[in-house]
């Protein structure tokens, strides 16, 4: 099982905060999330793969007062587990919570 997660935080732009074990997770990221559409939630699967975005469960808000959305890449077997927006918040959002809480106030790299 892989998972890559982009987002950004209060004052630094999107970056992968995990790659998934890929040494560039551009590719794969770039391929799941092909033709999902903007919205602060979304999901598709493309074979064993789920692209799911939400926004952030707190409703943190970056330093323009743009609303902080999270977008994750998930390999089987736990992308066969998220068939919802709302299944990613609940499987996957505990899984990166407070890794995300120590880095989002945190300055740009």
């Amino acid at each position: 099982m892989s998972v890559i997660w982009a987002t950004r935080g209060r004052t630094w732009g999107f970056r992968f905060l995990r790659d998934g074990g890929f040494a560039d997770p551009l590719p794969v990221y770039e391929a799941a999330f092909a033709g999902i559409g903007a919205g602060p939630s979304a999901i598709q699967r493309v074979g064993a793969t789920v692209a799911v975005r939400l926004p952030d469960p707190y409703g943190r808000r970056d330093a323009a007062g743009r609303s902080i959305p999270h977008e994750f890449v998930v390999s089987a077997p736990l992308a066969e587990q998220v068939e919802t927006v709302e299944d990613a918040l609940r499987i996957l959002w505990p899984q990166v919570a407070d890794d995300y809480d120590k880095v989002w106030d945190s300055e740009p790299v």
